[in-house]
């Protein structure tokens, strides 16, 4: 049996041979993300337009976040093949971005805790986009939150609407004690989400040392020529 088992098995070699061609396939189908050429995920011109230029606001309650990037051009059309298409790739140089807010920002003894995806969403996708960021920025992503209720969509909202719809939208699985965290997301738009993350945090002994995402809407920087937004979480 043990030899039947051994003729079946494929060499080491075949294997990283057939990996290498399946995905120089994949390659060749794609298009860049940013600009659509073929043959790429990301070309170069579009891999610069990822390089950090952060922006800082405050929530509605006073909480400071840092974005490294605008929501528009390239990084938005990037965020919607990651969150839309799977193209889970993008999730490297789109990580490689968020790094340069999120890492400076842990210090000593800080965790980053993700902003939740909804049930729906991991459903549908098989992977969690804040996690995947935070992976691929090189940080371990500390999964405290969960979604509590059902709540409405936040697209379309007002910054008033938003805070209401958060509103007790979160739960946390662990007491605190003291831990300091920061809070992440993949896109804030008027920062209610990180409001009502920050509140269940507090309120279960956490200190929350502020918040960063990846990308920040017209709302909080200047809009270039793709102000569109991505789906739910």
């Amino acid at each position: 049996m043990s030899r039947l088992r051994d003729d079946r098995r494929m060499p080491a070699s075949a294997a990283l041979r057939a990996l290498v061609a399946e995905t120089g396939a994949f390659l060749l189908a794609a298009t860049c993300a940013g600009c659509d050429l073929p043959g790429t995920l990301l070309c170069d011109a579009c891999r610069g337009e990822l390089v950090a230029a952060p922006v800082a606001l405050r929530t509605p309650a006073g909480l400071s976040v840092t974005a490294a990037l605008p929501f528009d051009g390239v990084a938005a059309r990037c965020l919607r093949r990651l969150k839309g298409e799977g193209d889970t790739l993008l999730a490297r140089p789109l990580g490689a971005a968020l790094a340069s807010v999120l890492l400076p920002a842990l210090g000593d003894r800080v965790h980053p805790v993700p902003i939740p995806t909804s049930r729906s969403a991991f459903r549908r996708r098989g992977y969690r986009v804040p996690d995947l960021l935070v992976s691929r920025a090189g940080a371990e992503p500390w999964r405290l939150l969960r979604h509590h209720g059902r709540h409405t969509d936040q697209r379309g909202l007002g910054v008033r609407e938003r805070v209401e719809n958060a509103r007790g939208s979160m739960r946390v699985r662990a007491r605190g004690r003291g831990a300091r965290v920061l809070l992440v997301d993949d896109v804030v738009t008027t920062g209610a989400t990180f409001d009502e993350a920050a509140r269940a945090l507090s309120a279960n002994g956490f200190e929350v040392v502020g918040a960063v995402a990846l990308a920040a809407t017209a709302r909080h920087s200047e809009p270039r020529d793709d102000t569109s937004t991505t789906r739910r979480k």
